[in-house]
């Protein structure tokens, strides 16, 4: 049951694996006050090569859940749920706050001096209305070059962001941009910022590397205020759910955030999440 108004209810969040992490990293140092409900649909990472279709079954029945533990806003900090579900599950639940995410291709051009952007983002984002649309909208003019980076999520979540394979990946998708002369990159999946470290060692210092996660906690932070539900706390509490293995989730956990906590085992049964 979702209480909206309520300034002490929490705040649902949800990707197919951690990507996510690094959108809560912001939005908890944004809202430190706020209590947030994180769902790992481990079960079925990674949701880049699925069909919109299943994301969008699967980010409805993940949005369900999270509506019955009485969410007041729910964020989708995952570009592929964000382009498969989001303008479904406004139709569905009209008037309740959702924040997706879109591929930071505005800013990228606007700051950009070369006029060329590359843009790193799984299959299903490039294939979205709401890549689409931010294209049409800001991206005349400027050259982009895109890269799905297969692979790289799975190391991700394997532990591995920043090893030898996604190393490998990512040089593959970043070279043959940086000799065409991009200038900036976009990081269209909530789980590339993981690989910081590897993306700047490839493109170098000169090549700015945009994140949206800021952007994001700064919109959840004004649709809170909007809805005068914004919790006075000092310090929320975070509950971490995965569909796959609370052990691997709870490793990523302390590897990723640098955190050490309980993570909560979920089941899929007849497309609804239920509780163990």
């Amino acid at each position: 049951m979702t209480t909206q108004n309520d300034p002490q209810a929490p705040i649902g969040a949800f990707d197919s694996g951690v990507g996510g992490l690094s959108v809560l990293r912001s939005i908890r140092a944004q809202l430190p006050g706020e209590d947030i409900i994180y769902i790992g649909d481990q079960a079925n990472v990674p949701y880049g090569p699925r069909g919109k279709a299943e994301v969008r079954r699967l980010s409805e029945g993940i949005v369900s859940f999270l509506m019955g533990e009485g969410a007041k806003l729910i964020v989708i900090p995952c570009h592929t749920a964000s382009a498969a579900a989001l303008h479904s599950l406004r139709e569905q639940y009209p008037g309740f706050p959702f924040v997706g995410m879109e591929p930071a291709v505005k800013p990228a051009v606007e700051q950009s001096k070369s006029g060329v952007v590359g843009v790193l983002a799984t299959p299903t984002t490039f294939e979205g209305e709401l890549y689409a649309s931010v294209v049409e909208r800001f991206g005349q003019g400027t050259t982009l070059l895109q890269s799905t980076c297969l692979g790289l999520v799975a190391e991700i979540e394997a532990g591995r962001a920043n090893g030898p394979k996604a190393k490998r990946i990512l040089q593959e998708a970043l070279e043959p941009m940086i000799a065409k002369g991009i200038d900036t990159v976009v990081l269209g999946c909530t789980h590339y910022p993981f690989s910081f470290d590897s993306i700047r060692q490839i493109v170098g210092d000169d090549v700015r590397l945009i994140d949206p996660a800021p952007a994001i906690a700064r919109r959840v932070e004004s649709l809170l205020a909007e809805m005068h539900a914004k919790n006075p706390s000092d310090q929320g509490s975070m509950r971490y759910l995965t569909s796959g293995d609370p052990v691997t989730m709870r490793a990523r956990i302390a590897e990723l955030v640098n955190e050490n906590v309980k993570v909560e085992k979920v089941d899929w049964k007849n497309g609804e999440l239920t509780k163990r």
